[in-house]
């Protein structure tokens, strides 16, 4: 099944992981503590504004993982204070679904002192409180749900969200958050 990109969010890691159909020729590379999508060198010009973004940023007291140029607003409002739920709600809001062919939502979340999980559809804003493994994804899984997921090392938190079921993987992050320290890693395939 494809579910596209989708977030996992628990109270102290999380998992990003891009699939996509469209734009295979993508990486994840590492950027003083920011991981970022990003083309491959061998990866086709185009002109696409959802190709690259950052996918994960540290932001107050936690980090941020998304599907989208929403992550940056919503780290710098956890910066200013902002509580979690707020900081994903208001810029999930304020963003709004992509605006491309397939109306693609943004998902989101916030691994830290408070957790959170969100997404903005075309039809709705959902954010919730996570006390366990909760997946949501652009298509067809586009409602928080729990997933039986775990992990302590953030390379194999990537590597095993890379691993789920689930069609076109292209690359993957993980993350994980303790006491404040944070720790991010990733997989771009064999």
């Amino acid at each position: 099944m494809y579910i596209g990109r989708f977030v996992v969010v628990a109270p102290d890691f999380g998992a990003y992981r891009v699939s996509s159909r469209s734009f295979p020729n993508r990486q994840i590379v590492a950027r003083d503590g920011t991981l970022t999508v990003a083309p491959t060198p061998d990866a086709p010009e185009n002109d696409n504004p959802y190709v690259s973004y950052n996918c994960v940023r540290e932001g107050g007291d936690g980090v941020v993982v998304g599907n989208g140029s929403h992550v940056d607003p919503i780290a710098e409002k956890l910066d200013l204070g902002y509580p979690a739920r707020d900081a994903l709600a208001s810029s999930l809001l304020a963003l709004d679904y992509e605006k491309d062919d397939y109306d693609t939502p943004r998902v989101a979340g916030v691994v830290g002192e408070e957790s959170y999980v969100g997404i903005v559809r075309r039809d709705a804003l959902l954010v919730e409180s996570v006390s366990e493994p909760t997946l949501v994804a652009t298509y067809e899984e586009d409602e928080p749900t729990a997933i039986d997921f775990d992990g302590d090392d953030p390379d194999a938190i990537a590597q095993d969200a890379y691993d789920l079921d689930y069609e076109h993987a292209v690359c993957a992050a993980g993350v994980t958050y303790g006491g404040g320290d944070v720790d991010v890693g990733f997989y771009n395939g064999a």
